[in-house]
């Protein structure tokens, strides 16, 4: 896959340090002396372009209409949307993304523009703070489908609601499945008559409000009665 970065800031530079070392093809345009010398310290020459990137002659002679992705990541919420208006209307660009630096612009970042995801730093924190706070121990480990779903673990404590009674009785919600038991180092078939029990490990795939159910479940008696 080709990935294109506009921006060479920490986190275009990091970005394209990552994707490098998975085997990814990138090519990241910037403009400013001082980020390009730093730039040649970390990344391969022939990564790098020199140019402004909301330049549209910039971006056909970096050959962005070869990419699969635009990541917009330049320090300007304006550039950013001109670029991937551009990537998309000019370079025909499968999809892009966008960084929002100040979360007030948010509301501009949506299909007007052909943005087709963002990174906002303020959103991405208040997330997590929220997470934290309403499912307790439990664990993300992936995000699906956009950030709609994701791959949680927890593991269940003694005294739990949800232990003794059979998974098809527990009342989870459809978009919340359970897809694995892991019970004294060993992987159990979630069925719908087992049941948990103290010490499982158990992997779901679920939606945010299924998450929220689950961890209630699964949270300890004592935290339970704050």
């Amino acid at each position: 896959m080709f990935v294109f970065i506009a921006g060479g800031g920490r986190t275009g530079a990091q970005l394209a340090a990552d994707l490098l070392a998975q085997n990814y093809e990138v090519r990241l345009v910037e403009h400013r002396r001082e980020l390009l010398a730093r730039l040649h310290h970390e990344l391969p020459t022939e990564v790098i372009y020199e140019g402004q990137a909301a330049d549209p002659a910039v971006l056909k002679q970096a050959g962005l209409e070869k990419a699969n992705v635009l990541v917009a990541c330049t320090n300007d919420d304006a550039a950013n949307l001109v670029l991937c208006y551009l990537a998309r209307t000019m370079f025909k660009i499968r999809r892009t993304v966008a960084r929002i630096n100040n979360p007030r612009n948010a509301w501009l970042f949506d299909d007007n523009f052909h943005v087709d995801e963002t990174i906002n730093q303020a959103d991405v924190m208040a997330h997590l703070i929220q997470e934290e706070i309403s499912l307790g121990d439990m664990m993300t480990l992936l995000k699906l489908r956009r950030g709609r779903y994701s791959l949680v673990e927890e593991k269940v404590p003694p005294g739990a609601k949800a232990i003794g009674v059979p998974l098809k009785d527990l009342g989870l919600p459809d978009q919340c499945v359970i897809a694995a038991i892991i019970r004294k180092g060993q992987v159990t078939l979630p069925r719908g008559t087992i049941a948990f029990e103290a010490g499982d490990e158990v992997l779901a795939v679920t939606d945010d409000e299924g998450a929220k159910q689950l961890a209630t479940l699964l949270e300890p008696p004592d935290r339970s009665i704050l």
